[in-house]
């Protein structure tokens, strides 16, 4: 659908000019013309926590900044994507309704295919993205494949996590296969959230690199043939699974939050998240008991980071600048790292890090359940983003109906 979407967009692009975009290279420049801006980042709103957090940025950009920041809270990025394109579809050049958005994947893929981001890099020119940890973090340069080419600045990283109670399990599966086994013994102690939620095709991607028969033709776009020969496997194991699950396969949670309740109400033993520190910080915030630990599978897990973009017609374009400069800043990102403000891990190279900014993060306590960076495994690279949506289009077809 997003790719349809997209194409449907290009056929709309003209030569017409936009507002001029602001150069971070001017930064004063930029803080000028932002102050008295309102930014409407239009992000996803499903976790307290992250509500919090943002309430918080807000409440810093205004004080320090004058630009006040709106959270347009959203269940599905998708959604804002088609927002952009009808506003390019009407010729709407300019004073968008959406002036930064939480993205990645193929949503990016989308926007940046079809023209609707800002019209040269700017991320890269932040103040903030001079600490960015872009050697040993690669997925901060590329979105599912794609190069950013400097088009949206990377706010977090993530990596595929799975967690159990301690106090009903000792020996979590520690792959496909294993889980499938132990499925069977234990029917309907585990479930995942309804594609096309990000943590739910998060859990098919990692299955697909689990079972495809060559696993590096995921990294280049998906024809009729690979896709077919590829997820044969994956589908079949989902097959045999779903009527093991709650609720046998009947119905699944509708987000990351509905599943960690199932695994604090004790309806699940397994549960995952996209963020090494989630346990941690639900146990901080009392959502979770403190037996509950981390572990990843054996052969490797997704992980990839995730971004803030400005759409070409933004109405706050040197206001979203600042917000995004900001939520990169060693300050916002250290907070953001905190298990007992959010636990997301940072884009930036702590050791390059001034030693009064460094000292944040040495400081942090992640947590009881947080695995340490050794034992967290290989990081499997995102699929291309042909991958995922053709992963969940086939999902819907095959378990969304009658469910």
């Amino acid at each position: 659908m997003i790719r349809i979407l997209a194409a449907l967009a290009a056929l709309f692009i003209t030569a017409a000019a936009h507002a001029e975009t602001p150069d971070p290279a001017d930064w004063d420049a930029v803080l000028k013309e932002a102050r008295g801006e309102t930014v409407y980042f239009h992000a996803w709103g499903g976790e307290p926590r992250i509500n919090a957090y943002i309430a918080w940025a807000g409440e810093e950009t205004a004080k320090r900044f004058g630009v006040k920041l709106v959270h347009v809270k959203v269940a599905d990025t998708a959604e804002v994507v088609s927002k952009i394109v009808a506003e390019k579809a009407a010729g709407r050049e300019e004073k968008g309704t959406v002036d930064l958005v939480w993205i990645n994947g193929e949503n990016f893929v989308a926007l940046k295919e079809a023209g609707l981001l800002l019209d040269r890099p700017w991320a890269t020119r932040l103040p903030s993205y001079a600490y960015v940890d872009v050697t040993g973090k690669p997925t901060v340069t590329t979105d599912f494949t794609v190069p950013t080419d400097g088009l949206e600045a990377p706010w977090g990283m993530a990596k595929l996590v799975f967690f159990y109670d301690t106090a009903r399990l000792q020996d979590p599966p520690k792959s496909m296969p294993a889980l499938l086994r132990w499925a069977k013994k234990h029917p309907g102690r585990f479930t995942y959230p309804q594609p096309p939620d990000f943590l739910g095709s998060t859990f098919l991607k990692q299955a697909l690199y689990e079972f495809a028969p060559d696993p590096e033709v995921l990294q280049a776009p998906a024809s009729d043939a690979s896709f077919e020969k590829e997820t044969a496997p994956l589908f079949a194991f989902l097959d045999e699974l779903h009527p093991l699950l709650w609720r046998s396969g009947r119905a699944f949670p509708q987000n990351y939050g509905a599943m960690r309740r199932l695994l604090a109400d004790g309806e699940v033993d397994i549960t995952f998240a996209f963020n090494p520190s989630d346990a941690s910080s639900a146990i901080a915030n009392g959502e979770l008991p403190a037996s509950v630990r981390s572990y990843v599978p054996e052969d490797g897990s997704i992980a990839n980071s995730h971004f803030l973009a400005v759409p070409f017609n933004a109405s706050a374009k040197a206001g979203a600048m600042v917000v995004a400069n900001f939520l990169m800043s060693p300050e916002a990102q250290a907070r953001k790292q905190d298990p007992d403000v959010w636990g997301d891990p940072t884009v930036l190279d702590v050791a390059a890090l001034p030693e009064e900014e460094r000292a944040r993060f040495e400081a942090l306590d992640l947590g009881i359940a947080t695995l340490p960076p050794e034992e967290l495994g290989k990081a499997l690279p995102e699929p291309h983003a042909s991958w995922m949506e053709r992963l969940e289009r086939q999902w819907a077809r095959r378990y969304g109906a009658g469910q």
